[in-house]
């Protein structure tokens, strides 16, 4: 069976990348879960756009995560907007998807959710945070951010 992979799957390839599979395990797991979409002509188009997403967000050497690094440490106005509680507490918390949108609309570089770490306890009330970036193995970046009241 000819797959269309939408997501990274350890051993088999990433996002975009076309694969021959066994049916069951290409009706059973890749495509009930969204991981993979059967291969038709059509969907040769949306690789294409998959790839394109893809080239965005990534890192391409060490030069050019410097300079990412230098533009989110320069960052000072990343604020958040969630919906609180009177006191202060949020109805939710803040995810790194959420962070990542932040930052594109201070002017930042796009940047993907799974490289950003939020701390374990998670963020659940307004105030300044600041997060991790992971650009390469060697460089991260930290990211200063507001949460306020929408």
């Amino acid at each position: 069976m000819k797959l269309i992979l939408t997501a990274a799957i350890d051993k088999l390839g990433v996002p975009g990348d076309i694969v021959e599979v066994k049916d069951g395990y290409g009706r059973n797991y890749l495509l009930p879960r969204g991981l993979a979409i059967v291969a038709t002509r059509g969907a040769q188009k949306q690789i294409e756009g998959i790839k394109r997403a893809q080239e965005a967000r990534a890192v391409r050497d060490l030069d050019h995560a410097r300079e990412i690094r230098e533009q989110l440490e320069a960052l000072e106005n990343v604020s958040v907007a969630v919906r609180t509680s009177d006191k202060g507490k949020l109805f939710g918390s803040v995810k790194s998807g959420d962070i990542a949108d932040a930052v594109k609309a201070a002017g930042g570089p796009v940047l993907d959710k799974r490289n950003i770490e939020v701390p374990k306890n998670l963020i659940k009330s307004t105030g300044s945070y600041q997060v991790k970036v992971q650009l390469q193995d060697d460089i991260a970046a930290k990211v200063n951010f507001k949460v306020v009241a929408a």
